[in-house]
């Protein structure tokens, strides 16, 4: 399972990636929306992982312009952020993501809900 993680701090990053390589997923990362959008393009990915505030293009427009995207349309977007999850909950484009988390981000809880978007499971692609 390929996942992509855009998100403009260098250490969410690396942390996010090291929890996801640590369980069999083969991890791309993007230092910003503008950065993750050439990489969509290009990639093949089953899941996105986008911070909400960037610099270049924020991670709702980085959203908008991934889910235009016809190799795109069905990828699941777990969206995090640091703004309280009711005011993502607010946002016109809130349907474009599958799962909000909130920042700072806990381990368990971030490998809940990717096993919720990605059912089958790294280790079963491994074998």
């Amino acid at each position: 399972m390929n996942v992509l993680v855009v998100d403009d701090k260098k250490s969410v990053r690396d942390c996010t990636s090291q929890i996801l390589m640590a369980k069999g997923y083969n991890v791309d990362t993007a230092v910003n929306g503008l950065d993750g959008f050439e990489k969509a393009q290009q990639g093949n990915y089953q899941l996105f992982i986008i911070d909400h505030l960037m610099p270049l293009m924020n991670g709702v427009l980085l959203s908008k312009n991934i889910k235009q995207l016809s190799s795109c349309v069905s990828t699941p977007i777990l969206f995090i952020t640091t703004q309280a999850k009711s005011s993502v909950e607010n946002l016109p484009e809130f349907s474009l993501f599958s799962r909000v988390l909130t920042k700072p981000i806990n381990e368990a809880e971030l490998l809940s809900a990717v096993s919720t978007l990605l059912p089958e499971s790294a280790s079963d692609i491994a074998l």
